[in-house]
Order: structure tokens, then C-alpha cells, then sequence
């Protein structure tokens, strides 16, 4: 088997792609690349990658490199997207692909004229409490599920009010938390998201440099009538968690720590500890996966389709937060 030649561009979260990649027979990393010159060579001299660069065209334009991972900043992600699409590379973008509608146009259509595959690195779904959920779900051992509940909440405020992100032009929590929720909700579902209503505020941020909201509640309607809410909060006092609340005619499971809760009513014995593992998933664990979809010619397990309409439905929540009107989700793909 012809070897398969990674690059991975922004060695933060960046430095986990390349030690999955690593690890997955039949991928070489071929190129690293940072703008922290210290960073570029620590990691370069650590797991042995000869070549190593300062600018992210080195590597998206690179003729060797088959699949870029791009773990820069979010406000270039969708130039360098749409760069490795057009020197003939697939994709794999942490999340969000992009900050802006257009943007998101213009990514879709270099990938789509270019023939070679995309992903985003909505980890949840690699957990294995949340996959084991989602088969019983189809399974129908929940019946119908009437509502569904998933927050993120992450005491990282300084993210925003110290780090690059606040020094952008324009950053939106919902973005780069929340996502994961709403992609998680809508996965375990199978159903569309049709409209979205939000409010946000910035009470832990007033004060601060950061200009923008910095919590939001985003209500969701799902295609087949399940009502849906997302928190997403940077600054909860507590440990970071995925709060999922299941509610379906049958059962209920609600998240929790070391094991989370199902409910077949509401008396003391109604209730049972589900104990398998959580979170149980590394940020490079859609990496395998998504080699092997590119070496079968297949769609990865977190599409084209997937990545585009979570980013869509972020984009609505975005604008009813704005807007405070409910938005009707418009979808690209």
C-alpha cells in the first residue's frame, strides 16, 4: 500500500493530529508547520518530522502531501481549506470550518470542485457512552424522544478574554463549544434541525476586551418534532462536561459522573447506572476513520453534509441571537 502523506498546520491541538496520524499504519507525516518558531521545533525534534515551516502554503501547496489536518487559528481556516482543496488535498479542519456564511460557501465549493473529501473534528460522537446511546435510540428503546438537551460547559473563559481567540474580529462561542452539542443532538436523532431561536449575554466577559457574547441558550426544532436546547457557557464553575438530557416516551438517560442515568419512571427502581465509558474519546480519534475513507473512496463517518449543516444551524443561531427572531435553518448541502 502506497504510503499516505500527512501535513498538519498549527501545533496546539495540532501536536494530538500528528501523534494519531502516527499511529495509524500506512500515513507518514510529512510536514509540520507553525508560527511559533520554539513550538515548530520542539515538536519537529520530539516525533522526528524533517520538514517544518512557518507558512501554512508550504504545506497545503506541498506536491507529496495527500490529507492536511488544520488546527490554526479559526479565522484562517477556510483560506487554508480552500487551498489544500484547489493543490488536490483532503481536509480535516478542527472545528469551525469557518466564521462566516460566505466563507462557508467558498470552502464548500473548493472542496466540491476539487473531488477530494472533507471532515471536522466533532469528537462527541467517538465516545463510547454517546455511540452506545445513539443504537439504542434507533434501536427504539426509547420511543419517541419528545425533547433533548446538550450543554457545553467549559471553564476556559480565558480563551476569549486572553488568548488569540478575542483578538479576532469577530469570534462566537457557539462556534467553537456549542457546535459540539448540536452536532452530537442531531447525530444521535438522525433528524435536521429546521429552526432556531437564541439569546446570548456577556456578563462573564463585561469588562473585559472581549467584545462579543460570550453565553448563549439556542432553542432547536428537529425535523420530526423533538424540541432540542443547547447552553454553552465558557465559565461555569465546575469541571468540564457534556450535559446530555435524553427524554423519550420510554426512557429517559441523563449524563453524569462516573456513570450517567437511565430512567424507566419515576420511582427509586425506575432508575439504573449506565457505566459505559465517558468522555473515552482523544481529539484524534475521527483521524483512522477518516484514512480509511480516503483510501475506500467513501464519505467519512462525519461527512461533507455533517460539517456543513452543523456550521448552518450555528450560523441561525448566530443571527436569532442577533436578530431575536426564530430562524429558519437554510442549508448549503
Amino acid at each position: 500500500m502506497k504510503p499516505l502523506k500527512a501535513g498538519v498546520i498549527g501545533l496546539g491541538v495540532g501536536e494530538q493530529h500528528l501523534r494519531r496520524y502516527r499511529e495509524i499504519a500506512g500515513v507518514e507525516v510529512q510536514a509540520i508547520c507553525d508560527i511559533d518558531p520554539a513550538r515548530l521545533d520542539d515538536i519537529g525534534t520530539r516525533y522526528q518530522v524533517g520538514e517544518r515551516h512557518a507558512d501554512w502554503r508550504r504545506v497545503t501547496e506541498h506536491p507529496a502531501i495527500d490529507v492536511v489536518s488544520i488546527c490554526s487559528y479559526d479565522d484562517v481556516h477556510a483560506e487554508q481549506a480552500i487551498s489544500a482543496f484547489r493543490h488536490g488535498k483532503h481536509v480535516m479542519v478542527e472545528k469551525p470550518v469557518c466564521l462566516h456564511r460566505h466563507e462557508a460557501e467558498q470552502v464548500l465549493a473548493a472542496q466540491q470542485a476539487a473531488g477530494r473529501l472533507i471532515t471536522s473534528n466533532l469528537i462527541l460522537r467517538e465516545s463510547p457512552r454517546f455511540r452506545e446511546l445513539r443504537q439504542q435510540i434507533a434501536d427504539g428503546l426509547y420511543g419517541e424522544v419528545f425533547a433533548i438537551e446538550g450543554d457545553y460547559l467549559h471553564e476556559i473563559l480565558w480563551k476569549i478574554t486572553e488568548g488569540w481567540r478575542g483578538r479576532m474580529a469577530f469570534y462566537c462561542t457557539l462556534y467553537g463549544g456549542g457546535i459540539h452539542l448540536i452536532d452530537l443532538m442531531r447525530w444521535l436523532l438522525g433528524q435536521e434541525v429546521t429552526e432556531v431561536a437564541a439569546m446570548g449575554n456577556k456578563v462573564l466577559t463585561r469588562g473585559t476586551a472581549y467584545r462579543f457574547d460570550d453565553s448563549y441558550f439556542t432553542l432547536l426544532r428537529f425535523a420530526g418534532g423533538a424540541l432540542g436546547k443547547c447552553l454553552t457557557t465558557l465559565g461555569p464553575r465546575r469541571s468540564k462536561f457534556h450535559a446530555l438530557n435524553v427524554y423519550g416516551s420510554k426512557r429517559t438517560f441523563v449524563n453524569d459522573l462516573p456513570h450517567a442515568k437511565l430512567f424507566v419512571g419515576d420511582r427509586p427502581e425506575d432508575v439504573s447506572a449506565v457505566a459505559s465509558a465517558y468522555p473515552g474519546m482523544r481529539k484524534g480519534d475521527h483521524l483512522p476513520e477518516f484514512v480509511a475513507a480516503i483510501r475506500e473512496g467513501r464519505e467519512p463517518p462525519v461527512s461533507c453534509t455533517d460539517v456543513f449543516r452543523v456550521m448552518d444551524i450555528c450560523f441561525a443561531a448566530h443571527e436569532a441571537a442577533t436578530t431575536g427572531r426564530t430562524i429558519k435553518v437554510d442549508y448549503l448541502i
